[in-house]
């Protein structure tokens, strides 16, 4: 907050600069805010740019060989060369490594989509043997690719924003569009086509994975995969935003959070005993 701002200091920096503030910091109604008595622009030469992105815990390199290693053990060949036809596109994994799972909710960072992906596929390969009725080889790759459409529809540079193809398509859609063309890539290199169930079904993941119609998807999940995908991403997705919302709370005197709005409810941090 800056009081009293004339119209030549609102104008002189925007969204992506580096500004330096000079004022005092308070907490006010649970959130930490700033007021400032002066601000200006500041060249991005004269900051380390690395100390304003904010990263999660996992070490990116380390997801990436966790993500490899998942793929290498894929039994079933077609599903496989699906999955490291992603792998090996170099201009793909940039993005993908680089991309957040979200823009607020959760694993809102750079390499969010990362760790939420090598979580989602450590989940299936752990809940996949226990259900007969599941694919582990296909629930797996579903994970994988249920939002690869968020590499085109977020950006992490200069900030964390939707593109505009994001906006107007959404990562359902361009999810669809990523996968077919994956999917023709592995048919050329192993010379023989995916079968077409198997594309219907990872295709079916994709557009059903947020579980209802009211949370975006234009299909209910139809296949024990898809249904166990829904919550599996479900579950980490909360999980992981609880555990963001208890870690970044600015009341430290508390054993509850502040009040979320969106939750209708405070969170427990616990007594620290």
């Amino acid at each position: 907050m800056l009081w009293n701002a004339t119209d030549r200091v609102y104008r002189s920096f925007q969204n992506g600069d580096y500004i330096h503030i000079d004022g005092a910091a308070q907490l006010y109604n649970g959130a930490i805010q700033v007021i400032a008595t002066r601000i200006e622009r500041v060249e991005p030469v004269t900051v380390d740019e690395a100390e304003f992105f904010q990263s999660g815990a996992c070490d990116i390199d380390e997801l990436c060989q966790r993500l490899k290693a998942m793929v290498r053990a894929i039994g079933n060949v077609h599903l496989r060369n699906v999955a490291e036809s992603f792998l090996v596109d170099e201009e793909f994994m940039e993005r993908f490594t680089q991309t957040p799972a979200g823009i607020k909710i959760h694993h809102a960072y750079r390499g969010g989509l990362l760790e939420h992906v090598v979580s989602l596929m450590e989940l299936a390969q752990l809940i996949g043997p226990r259900y007969p009725g599941l694919d582990t080889d296909l629930l797996t790759v579903g994970a994988l690719v249920h939002d690869i459409g968020k590499t085109v529809e977020l950006s992490a540079v200069p900030d964390l924003e939707y593109t505009d193809e994001g906006q107007l398509i959404g990562h359902l859609a361009i999810g669809i569009g990523i996968l077919e063309k994956k999917v023709n890539e592995a048919e050329q290199l192993a010379g023989e086509a995916v079968p077409e169930d198997l594309v219907f079904q990872l295709k079916h993941m994709i557009v059903s994975h947020h579980g209802e119609y009211e949370f975006g998807s234009p299909k209910l999940p139809m296949t024990p995969d898809a249904i166990a995908l829904h919550y599996l991403d479900s579950l980490d997705s909360k999980v992981q935003s609880f555990a963001e919302l208890i870690q970044e709370d600015p009341n430290s005197d508390s054993n509850w959070t502040a009040y979320q709005a969106n939750l209708g409810r405070k969170l427990y941090k616990g007594s620290g005993e």
